[in-house]
């Protein structure tokens, strides 16, 4: 039977927990540094704190190690990730080959996105390093991830919800190159999320101040089946630094459907034990996006990028109906809360925002009256209050199954639990208490058995059998047996949680180019050598460490604003552009639109 993994983020402990209880069946998290978003770390204590939580259900936790590494910090990773494995993860994701070349424990290994996995004789080669999954490039189509479940044997994680990077992870270096925050050092400044002009050669604006780099969120929702069917079982949801209440959202409305799609395939299950109940009803728009795409898993299309702004939009509730001096009205079958946040944009495509002070059905009163706002504008909810509310109380709990068996003698009290998966344990209680007078004796031990309260398990049934009478037992008594049994049966669910363990590497194994650009990200000399055992005659050092000479790409980028704005020759019959740039602040970023691949390159300018 195979298992569907839903792998949630975790920008911390708290968060991570919360992600296990909404239905993921991993969590991926940072130790305190080398991961690839520098503003979510976490101490090793809380690390092995979240394993516990998480191994009690049989779900896992994955450390991100995936920066590229410097020389000087080549001990200090090392000893990070005996760290990490004393504390109970059960993989690392890494970026540098730096690490598999170094004295580490036999912990499993995943390839990051950030190691541009999109060629299969790339992954081929990571396999016979020893790396055991894959996380593939959220640029592939579903033909083009079948391809790559035919060559390898390697587990492939796949990018379902969330930030979409414009470029090819790990093939982004515009943030250095501006601000010298490297997003392979994990400190992307973002710009692409900022506005750009696009101009010609001879210096005509075609577009002004917009963000034709900042692409729409990915909403995978209806492509699951499909992915599961291209040989995908992991299901990656991005976020490490999003709130808790948005990967209580996504996480829950992922694992429903999951379970819808189990439910119909009796072939495959989840990869971690226990069933969730929600005190709300999941909805992708009701936290933070900026609307959504499905990318490229069908193939190339159109509005892929939210040129107008990169905040959050969230979920369209309606139309203005009418406008008066202190209330507008608006037509919506949705209940618009006091507190909500709710946006539009004005007749400049600019978005304006107001909170709402007071909602009497469709008459809504703003804080402050919104100008430039219109009949007929669309309003959306980029801030509903009460879900908000909703999501900051305990909003989940997920049970594992059990029975719990009771035999009675004369001599001894014997209570056994045991889980849907067949782990049990059980303890003994002296028979020391006189006969029970009440008739209902029996009824009243099941039911104070079945109490379990704060714990992850749910009795099922309970079962009272033996040659003796019903005793009398006092209540303190029969609470402490359970809360005994029900934590033996905690710790040994941990006690026999199963590590993924570490493939043995091909000492033969070659790379697929024995050239190496600056955008292998080779950073350090361990990886150099590394790279060079392996076949690697000619290696370039990493952008962040000496600046290349010639033509640099900043950015490679399936995405192509010439299609975007339906500009593009080859597929939309459009006339020639000559050459293009993106202006932002003085600069002047070349644009090279490689046809025959069909990919976007953004240049470093020539100074």
């Amino acid at each position: 039977m195979t298992e569907l993994e839903l792998l949630a983020p975790a920008k911390d402990l708290e968060t991570g927990i919360a992600a296990i209880t909404h239905g993921a069946d991993a969590v991926y998290i940072a130790a305190q540094k080398f991961g690839a978003r520098e503003k979510a770390g976490n101490p090793i204590k809380d690390i092995a704190e979240l394993c516990r939580f998480a191994h009690a259900y049989h779900a896992r936790v994955y450390i991100t190690v995936n920066t590229i590494i410097y020389d000087n910090e080549i001990d200090e990773v090392q000893e990070l990730i005996h760290e990490i494995y004393n504390a109970g993860a059960d993989a690392i994701i890494i970026q540098d080959f730096a690490i598999l070349n170094m004295d580490i424990p036999p912990i499993a290994i995943h390839a990051s996105t950030q190691m541009h996995n999109i060629d299969p004789n790339h992954i081929s080669f990571l396999e016979n390093l020893g790396v055991s999954r894959i996380v593939l490039p959220r640029e592939l189509t579903l033909d083009e991830i079948k391809n790559i479940r035919h060559k390898t044997k390697a587990e492939l994680e796949f990018f379902i919800h969330g930030a979409l990077c414009v470029s090819y992870s790990g093939q982004c270096y515009l943030s250095h190159a501006l601000s010298g925050r490297s997003a392979n050092r994990g400190a992307c400044a973002q710009p692409c999320r900022l506005a750009y002009d696009l101009v010609d050669e001879k210096g005509n604006v075609l577009v002004e101040n917009k963000h034709l780099l900042s692409l729409k969120d990915l909403n995978l929702s209806s492509h699951l089946a499909n992915l599961i069917g291209a040989g995908i079982t992991s299901f990656k949801i991005e976020g490490r630094l999003k709130d808790v209440a948005y990967v209580k959202n996504i996480t829950a409305h992922y694992s429903n459907l999951l379970n819808q799609f189990i439910s119909l395939n009796s072939q495959y299950k989840r990869a971690s034990s226990g069933k969730c109940s929600y005190s709300f009803t999941p909805d992708p728009e009701k936290t933070f996006n900026r609307s959504f795409s499905t990318h490229f898993i069908q193939g190339r299309i159109a509005n892929q990028a939210s040129v107008n702004t990169p905040k959050s939009l969230g979920k369209k509730v309606g139309v203005v109906d009418r406008i008066y001096r202190n209330y507008i009205c608006i037509n919506t079958d949705q209940t618009i809360h006091n507190g909500d946040g709710l946006c539009f944009f004005n007749s400049q495509n600019q978005l304006k925002g107001f909170l709402v002070n007071k909602a009497e059905g469709n008459k809504i009163f703003p804080n402050q009256m919104p100008t430039d706002l219109n009949i007929e504008t669309t309003i959306y909810r980029n801030e509903d209050f009460e879900f908000e509310q909703t999501l900051k109380r305990k909003s989940a709990e997920r049970r594992i199954d059990c029975n719990i068996d009771v035999n009675i003698t004369r001599e001894k009290i014997t209570l056994s639990i045991i889980d849907i998966e067949g782990i049990s344990t059980s303890i003994e209680i002296p028979n020391q208490f006189d006969e029970a007078k009440n008739p209902n004796a029996a009824e009243l031990f099941e039911n104070q058995l079945r109490k379990t309260g704060d714990t992850i398990f749910r009795v099922d049934r309970v079962k009272i059998d033996g040659s003796s009478k019903i005793p009398f037992i006092p209540v303190s008594v029969i609470n402490s047996a359970r809360r005994d049994l029900t934590t033996q049966l905690y710790n040994k669910r941990i006690e026999l949680h199963q590590h993924p363990e570490r493939k043995p590497a091909a000492h033969d194994a070659k790379v697929p180019q024995t050239i190496l650009s600056y955008k292998a990200n080779v950073a350090n000399k361990l990886s150099s050598h590394f790279l060079q055992k392996h076949g690697a005659q000619l290696i370039e050092p990493a952008f962040e460490v000496k600046k290349p000479k010639g033509d640099i790409e900043l950015m490679v980028t399936r995405y192509c604003i010439k299609h975007e704005l339906g500009l593009c020759p080859s597929k939309q019959g459009a006339k020639p552009t000559g050459q293009l740039y993106l202006r932002n602040n003085q600069n002047n970023f070349p644009l090279v639109f490689d046809c025959k691949n069909c990919v976007m390159k953004v240049m470093l300018p020539n100074k």
